[in-house]
């Protein structure tokens, strides 16, 4: 099945690259088929799918990539600090920003590292 027999017509809008420049989408999935004693569709929190557009996120660029059973990340591997970051800086937020908690301590928005090898 397609990307888009899954996603509803802003998501197929996302993949097609008809959004605003300046909003950015996200469609990430844990999901994943299995060919195991108990085949089927299981939750598989090591290894995500995800696709990004806007924000100058270049189209086509794949990221990584899985081992053979798309079990564990065989290389390039990206945290959920590092998407996060990622989404941040498309949106043109410095990651790194300080903000005060409530008592008045310094914390980052974010602590991944955007992958800048998405952006044209």
């Amino acid at each position: 099945m397609t990307w888009r027999g899954h996603l509803d017509a802003d998501g197929y809008a996302m993949l097609r690259g008809a959004i605003a420049p300046e909003a950015v989408a996200r469609a990430l999935a844990e999901w994943a088929e299995i060919t195991r004693a108990n085949a089927g569709r299981e939750h598989w929190p090591r290894c995500y799918s995800a696709v990004l557009a806007g924000g100058g996120i270049k189209g086509g660029v794949v990221h990584g990539a899985s081992d053979r059973w798309a079990a564990y990340p065989a290389r390039d591997p990206v945290s959920p600090d590092d998407l996060g970051a990622t989404m941040l800086y498309a949106l043109g937020i410095d990651p790194s920003q300080e903000i005060l908690d409530p008592v008045g301590r310094p914390m980052r928005i974010n602590n991944g590292e955007p992958l800048a090898s998405l952006f044209a």
